[in-house]
């Protein structure tokens, strides 16, 4: 088996939840023993963090604390490295630079998935910096999936729900934003919707005939997959 390396802490708790998944994916396909994983923890400034996530700013004060880590998890011997947070793959390129290991990509892996599940129509949930960096839209346009986003009213409470689930100070009214959010997708008859922030799995409510894609789950079984190859 080889070792991953996981760049955690984008927040901690979806690390965590990722960590575990990971484990049961491998062990579903391999009952010899559990896989060989390292992870190392962003100690990332919680006020950056913040500023990041409701207003988009400060993106690149990210960029030397993922660098870190991936030539950290390299250094532990990680054969491979994977990040479980979809809006800091804006510095996927740099951080692919600062190591000699391959670096897993949650969008691709996503892309791919949805063309083998011939999607063509998605509503997307990500942050500010995943929406106007087009880190998903691009790629689904080539590949043929109209996408939709959140108006600006909508994407403002997105970006509250994520920052509050980061933060771990989840409000009561976070589930009930994003099931009106959804709720929107579908009266445009919009019957996948792609959670492009792998932190709202924590919440994401259930809605009848709308398909559900969760990034962190594409991600998991793309890792167990590299993992056991």
């Amino acid at each position: 088996m080889k070792t991953v390396g996981i760049i955690g802490g984008l927040g901690p708790e979806t690390t965590a939840k990722f960590y575990l998944r990971l484990i049961s994916a491998c062990l579903a396909k391999n009952k010899i023993a559990r896989p060989p994983i390292l992870t190392w923890n962003v100690p990332i400034p919680l006020q950056i963090e913040e500023e990041f996530l409701l207003n988009s700013n400060g993106e690149n004060k990210y960029k030397p604390y993922l660098i870190d880590a991936a030539k950290r998890l390299e250094k532990a011997g990680a054969d491979f490295i994977v990040i479980p947070c979809n809006s800091v793959h804006s510095q996927i390129n740099q951080i692919k630079k600062a190591v000699n290991v391959p670096v897993l990509n949650i969008i691709e892996e996503t892309v791919k998935h949805l063309k083998l599940n011939k999607v063509t129509d998605i509503g997307i949930l990500a942050t500010s910096v995943t929406i106007k960096k087009q880190l998903f839209e691009k790629k689904l346009i080539e590949n043929g999936i109209n996408v939709h986003k959140p108006d600006k009213k909508y994407q403002k409470i997105i970006n509250r729900i994520i920052n509050n689930l980061v933060q771990a100070k989840q409000d009561k009214n976070d589930r009930k934003g994003l099931l009106e959010i959804m709720e929107k997708f579908s009266g445009k008859n919009i019957r996948t919707i792609l959670l492009a922030c792998t932190d709202l799995q924590l919440i994401i409510p259930k809605l009848r005939n709308v398909q559900i894609i969760d990034t962190l789950e594409v991600l998991t079984y793309a890792t167990a997959r590299e993992i056991l190859a």
